[in-house]
């Protein structure tokens, strides 16, 4: 009889957007008549722009003509869009080669399947409160985890310490949950630790198009010695509007070399033996994004859910909330009001003034107390979100 794979039995038995859409439904059910107004589960609202549109109609047409139609592509990606993509980098002052750039179906895929690269008894550092998947892609694999707490004593930005002595070390800035930002000063800090202890950053900057103040950094290889260290990974989830098409992309560099492996011939050889690459359609609708209208037009997409941001936070100053995020990210972190834990928290919006947000507990143990709202929404929608709030907790 076959094993099957036992360490799905660690798994928390629920994930957290199930445990909220199965509590929403109920109270749709009790409540047929009510409206929800939904800043939980970071979906865009915002149709993909022009330029994308316009690309994607183009190579499905190109689909339709022998003469342009595309059938596998290069496993690791479209050579013209991985340079794209690489002097895009360039444009901001990190120098990537072409190769160091590989296309995925998106982040959340990618932050799973790159952990091929390491042994399962490499232990991994997950700087909580942190986004599920971290933890749960690891308990999978049968990886032991290191719990890194983070609070309002340090900005939720700990700095690295002698538990942090691991293989794998995760670190999302801007950050989801808590949309706060590693500085160039803090950041740096963990690059020196993980080349002094041969450990592995997996960067996820799938919200750096949010960064709007210019000292912070939007790519962990802007700074020195990440080139020996680090893995960015990237999404156009958020940047361009694509939850629903997926597109995502990988930095690994040629540098970064462990136990006399190169981990980018390693992804290469993984790339090329388990996949197939994305699709045509999907790579050159993304290589929309990267022209210049395509910039523009994501832009204008970003500030508008950068507006809803401060309709939000200007919402939780009135009422006389702590908050974090917003500024330079896409999430809204708030201290839950009155000691509330945060899925009493949650109920309380939902009963009061059908709000849905998303428990800060769901995000590990040191979320408890703390409460996500995201800023992806409609307009309509939030601003009478902010008003509700404003009215309930003011």
């Amino acid at each position: 009889m076959i094993t099957p794979n036992m360490h799905y039995a660690d798994l928390q038995n629920s994930y957290l957007f199930y445990n909220i859409a199965q509590k929403t439904k109920a109270y749709l059910t009790e409540h047929p008549d009510r409206r929800l107004y939904r800043l939980g589960i970071g979906d865009v609202s915002l149709p993909l722009c022009d330029a994308v549109i316009k690309a994607l109609h183009e190579a499905v047409e190109d689909q339709a003509d022998p003469a342009r139609f595309h059938g596998y592509m290069p496993e690791c990606g479209d050579p013209a869009l991985r340079t794209r993509i690489a002097a895009h980098y360039r444009s901001r002052g990190v120098m990537l080669e072409d190769e160091e750039v590989f296309v995925s179906s998106g982040a959340s895929d990618e932050l799973g399947d790159i952990l091929d690269l390491f042994d399962c008894k490499s232990s991994a550092l997950v700087i909580e409160p942190a986004y599920p998947a971290y933890v749960d892609a690891n308990v999978m694999a049968g990886r032991k985890i290191i719990h890194l707490p983070s609070g309002k004593e340090n900005a939720f930005l700990p700095e690295p310490s002698e538990e942090a002595r691991v293989g794998i070390i995760y670190i999302c800035s801007p950050n989801n949950p808590t949309g706060a930002v590693f500085t160039r000063e803090k950041l740096q800090k963990w690059i020196d630790f993980a080349n002094e202890n041969g450990s592995v950053i997996l960067f996820d900057a799938a919200y750096e198009a949010f960064i709007e103040d210019e000292a912070l950094p939007r790519s962990i290889f802007e700074l020195q010695g990440a080139r020996t260290c680090a893995i960015e990974i990237c999404s156009l989830s958020k940047t361009a509007g694509f939850t629903g098409t997926r597109f995502g992309y990988t930095v690994i560099p040629k540098d970064l070399v462990r136990k006399g492996m190169n981990l980018n011939e390693m992804w290469v050889r993984n790339r090329t033996t388990k996949t197939n690459g994305i699709s045509y359609i999907i790579q050159k609708g993304a290589a929309a994004v990267f022209t210049e209208e395509g910039q523009r037009q994501t832009a204008e997409n970003i500030r508008f859910y950068k507006e809803n941001a401060k309709i939000i936070t200007r919402a939780l100053e009135e009422a006389g909330l702590w908050y974090c995020g917003g500024k330079n990210a896409p999430y809204i972190w708030l201290e839950c009001p009155g000691g509330m834990d945060s899925w009493t928290f949650f109920d309380f919006l939902l009963e009061e003034i059908q709000v849905v947000g998303t428990p800060g507990e769901g995000f590990g143990s040191c979320g408890e107390g703390y409460f996500r709202f995201s800023t992806f929404g409609s307009r309509a929608d939030t601003l009478e979100a902010a008003e509700r709030i404003k009215r309930l907790l003011g």
